[in-house]
Parts: structure tokens; sequence; C-alpha cells
């Protein structure tokens, strides 16, 4: 069945919410969005997404900005290394020599030096990348929050799909198990025949089989719900929503004459992120043939001792300070950097091609989703009709039946025809919802 599989998809892809909630809650499908865009987990990550982007950017931005360190270093010379100098610099034979220690064995350096970036165009490129990969995240969190709705939307849907056919499943066999008993009598009193209490034995086994199963759904499907809402699972959920009324409010024929912007469209602005990515990696790579400049100054002192006595009072500090600019200039790399600008251009060029592809995929979608809301909404229609048609089919067959004018048979046919057109209703409901939702995801409203 296209409904349960739908279920199990939606389970496999998406994982549970980290905020749960206790108690009785009820939604409207509105209203159930709402929520989950606040508690589905997947929504949360992508907005920790969002503000980690934001992080990053000034993380990017401050190391162009001054950058102050501070370094302290202690050393001890356990063994002074000895000297030998001419001796006769002392007073004695000229050929010999004098071993002598110089210095105190203990010595401390203590130094602050702050650093700037003067010009680096690698810089440049970063903090343009920054940006953006922030506004990549913004339509990814957009992007996330559309497929939340549809996740929300179509658990929901299911929800009130499998309740309606339960209270379907539920009527069809009372009127079998009717059927069947006044068959019996019928037969127990020789007017009919063994085949028609088979027949309808059979239906009936039939509709009990499919009736275990969606009470089984119905459990099932509300707890899909409850996972897309980050509620618990067996939290007592109540739908405020009729499915019947819930579909006529979704038929929506303006939405087919609405403007499409492609701008607008969620996947069209990530393709774009990814064309404005390829860019940026194509200035950095034409970046590195320029040049980088950095100054720095800093300021220190240097104490010796013989013992370890630097933070005395009277202990001495002698102090020293450089200024310094570092001017580099690449001139030679073999090709090297040539064949990876020539790469990034390449591969933007790729972009550009799959933006200017991705405008005619995002259009044909929008198409095929107008069409295909039309077509659910033309099969709810008829299946309206269908159902309307099957019922008078199956109740005249019923009297026929009682009548001896049908065949258990033939009933059994009208019965299975209008079992067929319940589910074929049903489900396009549930279509029509899940299809105006595509078709809005497309349009980003």
């Amino acid at each position: 069945m296209r409904t349960l599989t739908r279920i199990l998809l939606v389970q496999l892809l998406w994982s549970v919410p980290i905020f749960a909630q206790e108690g009785n809650t009820s939604f409207s499908l509105d209203e159930a969005v709402a929520y989950a865009l606040e508690h589905n987990y997947d929504a949360i990550n992508a907005g920790r997404d969002l503000v980690d982007a934001q992080k990053q950017k000034w993380e990017t931005i401050a190391t162009g900005l001054p950058q102050i360190s501070g370094a302290v270093s202690y050393q001890n010379q356990l063994k002074q290394p000895v000297t030998q100098i001419p001796a006769e610099f002392f007073g004695g034979e000229p050929g010999t020599f004098q071993e002598v220690v110089f210095g105190q064995p203990q010595q401390m350096n203590a130094t602050a030096t702050l650093t700037q970036q003067i010009f680096d165009g690698s810089y440049i490129v970063g903090v343009q990348a920054t940006q953006a990969f922030l506004r990549y995240s913004r339509n990814f969190k957009e992007k996330t929050d559309l497929d939340v709705k549809t996740a929300v939307v179509e658990a929901y849907g299911n929800v009130l799909l499998t309740k309606e056919n339960v209270l379907i499943l539920e009527k069809n066999k009372k009127t079998l198990e009717d059927n069947l008993f006044e068959t019996k009598k019928i037969f127990e009193n020789g007017l009919g025949d063994q085949e028609s209490v088979d027949q309808l034995q059979i239906t009936l086994s039939s509709i009990d089989n499919q009736l275990k199963n969606a009470k089984r759904l119905e459990k099932i499907t509300l707890q899909m719900l409850n996972l897309m809402l980050g509620l618990p699972l067996d939290n007592a959920t109540e739908l405020t929503e009729d499915l019947d009324n819930l579909t006529q409010r979704q038929i929506d024929f303006g939405l087919l004459d609405s403007q499409f912007m492609i701008e607008e469209n969620t996947d069209y602005k990530i393709v774009q992120n990814l064309n404005e990515q390829r860019a940026l990696e194509l200035k950095l790579a034409k970046s590195r043939a320029l040049p980088t400049l950095n100054a720095y100054v800093n300021y220190g002192g240097l104490s010796f001792g013989d013992s370890f006595s630097f933070f005395d009072g009277g202990q001495d500090w002698f102090g020293f300070s450089t200024l310094g600019v570092d001017l580099r200039i690449p001139i030679f790399s073999s090709l090297g950097r040539s064949a990876n600008t020539q790469r990034a251009k390449i591969a933007y060029d790729k972009a550009k091609t799959q933006l200017t592809q991705a405008q005619s995929q995002i259009k044909l979608q929008h198409e095929s989703a107008k069409s295909e809301y039309v077509l659910a909404i033309e099969q709810y229609q008829t299946s309206k009709d269908n159902l309307n048609l099957a019922e008078r089919i199956e109740g005249q067959n019923q009297v026929k039946y009682a009548e001896g004018l049908a065949s258990s048979f033939e009933l059994r046919q009208a019965q299975t025809q209008l079992y067929t057109t319940q589910q074929e209703y049903l489900q396009s409901m549930v279509d029509v919802i899940n299809r105006k939702t595509a078709l809005e995801n497309i349009i980003n409203q």
C-alpha cells in the first residue's frame, strides 16, 4: 500500500527529536507544522548550524584584526658551558688557555607581541566565503523547515486516513455480519445454499483482517506523528481536523495561477550558493599570486640570576623591543599556481552550467507539481462520485440478494467494488493534501 510505504519512508528519514513533552496535546494541521518547526530534531540542528555559521564568520574576520600574544620562558643551566680564552688575555703564558664560564645559570624571558595583517588576498576572499556560507546556512535552514513541513503534513494525513479507514471497515464488518447471520438462518431453514454462506464468510474474514491491520496502523501512524512533533511516541495526541473538511480547504485553484518566482525557490537558492562558492574558490586561487604583508611589534624583558629570584623586588630586568615588517612575494611555483587557478576556473564553469540546468529542472518541477495537484483534485472529485455510485450499487444488490434476485457471488462483487472505491476515496483526499504541500514547497509558500 502506498500509505504504508510513505509511513515507513518517513520513519527512516527522520530521527528522534531531542525535545519531548508530556501530556495530552491537540493540534490542527497548521499548529502541528508550527510545533514541529521548533521541536523536530533536524530543524533544531539546522538552527544550530546557522548560529555556527555566524560564529565562523566572526572567527574568520578576527584573523585579520590585531592579535596580541604573550610568552614567558625560564631556563636553568644545570651545568654551564665552559669556554676557553687565551691565557695571555689575563697575563698568562702565550699559547695557553684559561677556562671561563659566561653568564649566570638561570634566566627568564617575558615577551608581548602585537601582530597586524596589512594585506593578504586570501583573507579578503575568506571573509567573502564566510558570508556566502552564512547565506547557504540560512537557505539550508529554510530547506530543512520545508522538509519538516512535508513530513508533518504526510504524517498528519496518514493518521486521519487510518482513523477514517477504521470507521469504514467497522461499518462494513457490521453489515457483513448481519448479512451472514440472515443467510445462515435462511440456509438452516432450507431456503438457501451453502455457497452463499461461504461467499459471505470469505468476505467477512478478509474485512476482519483488514480492520485488525487498520487498527495497528492507526497506532503506528499516531506514533509517527508524535515522532515528527518531538513528543513521546505514546503521547495521547489529538487531531482537531476532519479529513474531508481538511481536503476541501486544501483545494485552492488560485495557487495554480500564482506567479512563480524561481529566485524564491529554496533549491535554486542552494544551487546559487554553490555557484557563488566556486566563484570564490577561483578568486582564492588567483589571490595566491599576490604578495602578503604583515607587521609586528614586541616588547619584553630579560633577567639573570644564580638562583630563582626573578620575582624579588630588587631583581634587575633588561628590556628590549622590536618593530618589524614581513613581506612575502610569490615568484615561481613551477606552474603549480597556474594549474590550480585553471582547475578552479573549470569548477566555476561547471557550477554555472549546473545553475542553468537547475533553472530548467525547477521550472519543470513546478509545472509537474501543478499538474499532479490538479490531477489529485480531479481524482478526489471522481472518487467521491464513484463512492456514491458504488454505495448505490451495493445497496441495490443487498435488496436483490434479500429478494433472491441476485446471487451471493454478485453481492460479493458489488461489496468488493465498494471496498476498493472506499480506499481510493480515502487515498485521494490524502493525495490532495500532499500534492498541495509539494506545490507550496516549490513556490516557497
